[in-house]
């Protein structure tokens, strides 16, 4: 159901960003096509992002209560704000973390193909394929974690909190934000190293593959951490 009261001026130069998210999750899109963080980075003001990258708040307001307008929040868009941890948790874990297992060792071989044909041309393929891998073994490695212990001593807390397994909670979610940090500065490496996943004009199909699914494990991995930052882990705050 369609929520047709939604007020027309919604937000403000001082809310979050990660708030402006939870609110209206279609503003995702809308940051990412402007390249502003509401995962790792959206516990800052609008006007902070948007003056960051160069933008007029004003403009960015009025372009997200646009949107608003034309694509109220159905209800479902805003199902796992509310859902239960361990629904939120199997949601993650069939998604977010499923998709890394498949498709980070096809994007690893698109990467090397690439700079193995192409990297005496080009140099800085040579720090694509180091960040890429850098931040391929982060990315496992943190997923196998959360899924072997931290995840189960989530749902263990949810289930039966006290004052000490919640402390020992806060501690290994803290560590993960870390890692989520570690993630996002690879990542817009990555971006910067690439033009903006941007391929030259030569650029052969594999190239422009491999440019586009690096593109695409970004917005997944905003998408991600978004759940965790900005929804799962305050419960335990």
């Amino acid at each position: 159901m369609t929520d047709e009261s939604q007020p027309a001026a919604a937000f403000t130069a001082q809310a979050l960003v990660k708030d402006i998210v939870l609110q209206f999750p279609k503003a995702a899109d809308y940051f990412k096509a402007k390249r502003i963080d509401f995962c790792c980075g959206g516990a800052k003001p609008l006007s902070e992002a948007a003056e960051e990258k160069g933008l007029d708040t004003d403009s960015v307001l009025g372009d997200l209560h646009k949107l608003l307008e034309e694509y109220p929040v159905p209800e479902e868009d805003l199902f796992w704000n509310q859902a239960p941890s361990a629904e939120l948790v199997e949601h993650i874990i069939g998604k977010h973390h499923r998709y890394l297992r498949e498709e980070l060792p096809q994007i690893a071989q698109n990467v090397t193909k690439v700079y193995r044909v192409h990297g005496e041309d080009s140099p800085h393929l040579a720090e694509m394929h180091s960040l890429f891998n850098s931040l391929k073994e982060e990315l496992l490695t943190h997923t196998a974690k959360e899924e072997e212990s931290i995840f189960p001593q989530l749902l263990a807390v949810a289930a039966e909190p006290n004052e000490q397994n919640l402390s020992e909670l806060r501690a290994s979610l803290t560590i993960l934000e870390e890692e989520h940090d570690a993630a996002g500065d690879l990542l817009k490496k990555l971006r910067e190293v690439t033009s903006d996943f941007t391929p030259p004009g030569h650029a052969c199909t594999t190239y422009r593959l491999t440019y586009a699914r690096l593109e695409e494990l970004e917005s997944m991995t905003f998408e991600h951490v978004h759940l965790e930052n900005n929804v799962l882990f305050p419960r335990f705050s």
